[in-house]
């Protein structure tokens, strides 16, 4: 068993959702913890996984998306130069 102290604004949100709901205290406080449970347990994507991070790379000043359509050509130029028949 747990106790809860409540903020003002949260008592009076589940007060609303008690009578929406038709439930009891007790089962929306259930109710909720399990949604987030279950929100937490659920596989995240790349880019949820990552998302912390976007956007906070540092180059160093090396300027690495200019000219990126050249590089690749370069690279694919290279690629398709050590390819060996047979």
């Amino acid at each position: 068993m747990a106790t809860v102290r409540l903020d003002i604004k949260t008592e009076t949100a589940l007060k609303r959702l008690v009578v929406r709901r038709g439930q009891t205290r007790s089962e929306v406080i259930r109710e909720a913890i399990t949604r987030l449970a279950e929100e937490e347990e659920a596989p995240r994507s790349a880019f949820e996984r990552l998302q912390a991070f976007v956007g906070v790379v540092d180059s160093g000043g090396k300027q690495l998306s200019t000219e990126t359509g050249k590089r690749f050509r370069e690279l694919l130029k290279e690629r398709s130069g050590a390819r060996r028949p047979g």
